[in-house]
């Protein structure tokens, strides 16, 4: 029998190609013998593709109008060629060849850099396998043995120069062939991901055509499977691995992609109402901080959102810690503060809209953002003059609060409210189950009323931001029980999936997700991924970077994952990149590279000087060991940029245009003050030299070997303390074998910190300041996070210090508020990451100190930070 395949001709040729037939003649068999595409083998590979036989016709025209169109639609198939043998060129999936594994689509650009396959002419259409395909047709195209097949969508017929046969694709992927990898096989297997991968195949890889429809992106999931019932495929999201990038595509006035058209074939991802928004004067955008510690990561991206002309306000906040809850209302006294598990708030939400109905309130509109009244009304409110209360006797006069668990420790947990008795004060409150309740319905109605009104808890659609940090105990190092094959089964995770189910449940336009750098290392970034995987699923585009914050202006470097959400109704945001170099430390997880946000290595750049310990913390005064002041006087003024901005009030750092209020600074300092050490401990500093580099080393005693790990020196008598204690504890030898110089270091005025931790012992991290006998303070560790000096912390010393080292950096959370705003507006590009202004955040109200005047070091280490 006959194997055909027809090539016809296109208006756009150059030269146009108007009839190309190849007769190939097989033996005639069964058809079960006829050759089909395949693998080929690496020999097999030079010979592939559409080969000339006796009988070959073709028929040209030469216009110059047709050489014209495909030389202006691909000109770099038309520029003057560079011959390679054929195979360097050919991309077939399932092949092994010459190292490239080929078991995806792997682009030319990659195998030959600076080479394209040249083209003599280009077709419109292509022949085969009795099979007619046009552009912009949608394929299967031939995979490796045992795998699925690739899909793609035809986007040029071409031959080549030594007169083979391609057709280029530009590629569709499944769920599992992205960053979600396992995750993705909880995703309908019909849906399918555009990307920007394109690379040149030879026509047989083709196997045949497979229906694919855009959808419109959406929550309705119903609404979507209706639409596909005919389709092979759907798909309503572009993939991009920079940046493990889930958006939308640029909205066209076309219900259809127009995609193809363009001749860059360059995806944008824009909102629907990017465009559309006003950009005048925005009201007040709501936020929820779920673990929110004391506060830090919603401070920065208010003062971020409000540097960009949004107005952000953070209206809810939760978290399990008292005192950071107290830290949290101490600064923010407009915030509703709960004290309460997460997943506990997840079931009062649900609770609360169940209420909202039964008292018909949902729906009505005599709710205001404007207007926020209290739900706790004055002591005499109820009461009834005369009324007079038999002893023994006690009555509802009011209902104060609502919760879910137990706060009383009865063991009972569910729907909890708080009773303020009649003819009792707040100290004799009560919390109380609904059941207690059954005769005071009014009471609960009047609760239910006020809260609505005055948003003491969002309902779903009332939330514009939610952010949070939920913790993830299970992937950390000190954690010897592990579990690397379920890191969702080990309850210390599960905050993860309530962080997700609450914005599942509240369906916020924005999510923004942080964590430690570990949920990428861990069990192969198992957590990172289904993050991304249940916001993707949820429909909402998606984006994950990593920031250190050292690039924004901290003598810390501190990397951090962040993971933006936007519903497909908004813009996604951007990542902002670094204002500052910086020392950098640590590693990044291979398989995340692209996600760290940094300016590619040829790409121009004006940053400024890496901050070190001297420029945060060099005008503080002087405080002893055993200081109890939680205030004090500066005494001093600031002496470079960055302590001058940090001393600025609330309303500066928020971008007030107020010039009367940015000529003032705070006279007080608050939280100044160390861990107090041991006197074991406290002798041991007191003996550490004031130099850099200096730590337990540096103690009588201690000889260090060739390989840098320490020993006895049998040469001196070992050195007690007053108490009996050794001078240089056992632990300090032994700790990482003998090879750190951690326990009791000292910090220097030219260094930097790796991070700021939770705790302030010196026994294994170097934390003593560089000229005084002591730990750093919390103030100056609060400096380190770029706490503003007006921030004031609750609780005891410790607790404090947990709270700052909790903390999200604000000068990264304003970074991000920043572009938050921006995307909120519908001012974001069309790019991954956006160059922030000009010595972004300080303003115009605040005079720059030139911090390279009050440094009196040289620095000789490369601070800048990229990656290839």
């Amino acid at each position: 029998m006959t194997k055909r395949r027809k090539v016809e001709s296109s208006a756009e040729g150059s030269p146009e190609e108007e009839m190309a037939v190849v007769d190939e003649e097989v033996v005639e068999e069964a058809d079960e013998d006829v050759e089909e595409p395949k693998a080929l083998t690496k020999k097999e590979l030079e010979n592939c593709g559409a080969r000339s036989k006796p009988g070959r016709k073709a028929m040209r025209e030469d216009s110059d109008e047709e050489q014209d169109g495909a030389g202006r639609r691909w000109p770099h198939r038309y520029k003057v060629p560079r011959y390679f043998p054929a195979h360097l060129f050919i991309v077939m999936p399932g092949i092994q060849t010459e190292g490239w594994t080929l078991g995806q689509c792997v682009s030319v650009s990659e195998i030959a850099e600076e080479e394209e396959v040249k083209a003599k002419c280009h077709y419109r259409k292509a022949r085969v396998d009795h099979c007619t395909y046009e552009l912009h047709d949608h394929v299967y195209v031939q995979a490796g043995e045992g795998e699925p097949h690739y899909i793609g969508r035809i986007v040029e017929f071409f031959e080549s120069m030594d007169k083979k046969y391609y057709f280029t694709s530009q590629w569709f992927f499944r769920a599992e062939d992205t960053v979600l990898k396992d995750h993705g096989r909880a995703h309908d297997e019909r849906r399918v991901f555009l990307s920007e991968e394109k690379n040149d195949n030879i026509l047989d890889c083709i196997i045949s055509k497979v229906k694919i429809i855009r959808v419109a992106p959406n929550f309705d999931l119903e609404v979507k499977k209706r639409n596909i019932l005919p389709y092979d495929f759907y798909y309503d999201m572009a993939y991009n691995p920079s940046y493990a990038t889930f958006a939308n595509f640029l909205q066209t006035a076309s219900s259809t992609l127009s995609l193809e058209e363009d001749s860059s074939s360059h995806l944008k991802y824009k909102s629907e109402s990017c465009s559309a928004r006003d950009t005048g004067l925005k009201a007040t955008a709501s936020l929820l901080d779920l673990y929110s510690g004391c506060g830090a990561m919603s401070t920065g991206l208010c003062f971020g959102a409000q540097l960009s002309g949004m107005n952000l306000e953070t209206r809810w906040a939760v978290d399990f810690n008292e005192y950071a809850c107290e830290s949290l209302k101490l600064n923010h006294p407009n915030v509703e503060v709960r004290n309460e598990k997460a997943e506990d708030f997840l079931a009062l939400l649900r609770e609360w809209e169940t209420l909202c109905r039964k008292f018909s309130l949902i729906g009505c509109d005599n709710s205001s953002s404007d207007e926020r009244e209290s739900c706790v009304e004055d002591e005499d409110y109820y009461e009834e003059e005369g009324t007079s209360i038999s002893c023994g006797e006690y009555e509802v006069g009011r209902i104060v609060g609502i919760c879910y668990g137990d706060p009383s420790n009865i063991g009972k947990v569910g729907l909890k409210f708080k009773v303020r008795w009649k003819g009792y004060g707040p100290t004799e409150d009560t919390w109380e189950p609904t059941d207690h309740l059954g005769k005071c319905n009014e009471r609960i109605e009047d609760f239910v009323k006020r809260g609505y009104k005055s948003h003491i808890l969002p309902l779903p659609g009332q939330v514009d931001v939610v952010c949070g940090g939920p913790p993830c105990q299970g992937i950390s190092g000190f954690n010897r029980f592990r579990n690397y094959s379920a890191p969702l089964n080990d309850p210390k995770n599960l905050q993860m999936q309530i962080f997700m189910e609450i914005v599942n449940y509240l369906k916020p336009k924005y999510v923004l997700m942080e964590n430690v750098v570990d949920i990428l290392k861990f069990a192969g970034g198992y957590l990172a991924k289904y993050a991304v995987s249940r916001l993707v699923s949820m429909s909402y585009q998606a984006r994950l970077g990593m920031m250190a914050a050292g690039c924004y202006g901290l003598p810390q470097f501190r990397m951090r994952v962040f993971l933006w959400g936007a519903r497909p109704s908004e813009s996604l945001p951007q990542f902002p990149l670094p204002t500052h170099n910086v020392i950098v430390r640590g590693n990044i997880p291979n398989e995340f590279e692209q996600c760290v946000v940094a300016y590619d290595e040829d790409q121009p750049r004006d940053l400024d000087d890496a901050l070190v310990l001297k420029d945060a913390i060099s005008d503080l005064p002087l405080v002893r060991n055993d200081e109890k002041r939680d205030e004090m006087s500066y005494g001093r003024p600031p002496k470079t940029g960055f302590q001058q901005f940090i001393r600025a009030t609330q309303s500066e750092m928020g971008g007030s245009s107020n010039k009367d209020q940015c000529l003032s600074q705070h006279s007080k300092l608050y939280d100044h003050r160390p861990l107090k050490l041991n006197q074991d401990d406290y002798e041991r500093v007191c003996q550490i030299p004031k130099k850099k580099g200096a730590n337990f080393r540096n103690l009588p005693g201690v000889r260090v070997r060739d390989d840098n790990t320490v020993e006895w020196d049998p040469n001196t008598e070992r050195v007690y303390l007053a108490s009996g204690k050794p001078l240089v504890p056992d632990y300090a030898m032994s700790f990482i074998k003998g090879k750190s110089c951690k326990p009791f270091a000292r910090l220097w005025w030219d260094e930097t910190v790796p991070t700021v931790v939770t705790r302030a012992e010196p026994h294994n991290q170097a934390i003593l300041h560089p000229e005084q006998d002591r730990v750093l303070t919390i103030r100056e560790n609060a400096r380190l996070q770029g706490f503003p000096d007006y921030y004031r912390l609750c609780g005891p010393i410790k607790e404090r210090y947990i709270q700052v080292g909790n903390a999200v950096a604000i000068p990264v959370a304003r970074a991000l508020g920043y572009v938050l705003g921006l995307a909120y507006q519908g001012l974001c590009g069309d790019n991954y990451v956006l160059e922030l202004p000009h010595k972004f955040p300080q303003l115009d109200g605040l005079s720059s100190v030139n911090i390279s005047e009050t440094r009196t070091m040289s620095l000789t280490t490369d601070h800048s930070m990229s990656y290839s």
